[in-house]
């Protein structure tokens, strides 16, 4: 008899500062432009909803995102490389979404590079819309690039698709 072993997908918790330094590493990993550590630090001092992706002690992900009145901002998500195509990036925006709107936020915005097709594709399949276009807004290696913003609303059914009435 041959025993499969399954991997358990990582469970969502909040954010450490000790949990910092295995997220810079990741942030590192993935771009070219990366957040500092005092940026992380900064959005727990903030009290953004900062949260990680944990992997039996491993941090492989992280989300952060700021609510305020009636609206959120996700200003970071990101997961470890080994661990991406696996669902559990879109699990974690899907956790925040679901934390935004238990804030009573109407909507979620973001930014993205329009050269992420990966994060483009994802935000678009859950619902994000590009309501516009911030030009010359991220660093890149020849100058600036532009950051499309996408909006995800939450009609007032409770429906986190956006595609209520609202």
């Amino acid at each position: 008899m041959i025993a499969v072993v399954r991997e358990r997908p990582p469970a969502i918790r909040l954010m450490r500062q000790a949990d910092i330094p295995a997220i810079a590493a990741i942030e590192r990993d993935t771009y070219i432009f990366p957040w500092s550590d005092g940026i992380f630090r900064d959005c727990l001092l903030a009290g953004y909803t900062n949260l990680v992706l944990d992997s039996d002690g491993d941090v492989v992900g992280y989300g952060i995102m700021s609510v305020a009145a009636s609206e959120a901002h996700l200003l970071n998500i990101c997961v470890a490389e080994d661990y991406r195509r696996r669902g559990i990036g879109r699990e974690l925006l899907e956790y925040m979404m679901q934390i935004a709107q238990s804030a009573a936020a109407e909507c979620v915005y973001l930014e993205v590079r329009p050269s992420n097709r990966p994060a483009l594709n994802l935000y678009e399949s859950a619902g994000f819309h590009v309501v516009g276009v911030r030009e010359n807004y991220y660093k890149a290696q020849d100058g600036k690039e532009d950051a499309v913003v996408l909006v995800r609303r939450f009609d007032e059914s409770g429906d986190p698709s956006g595609n209520g009435t609202n």
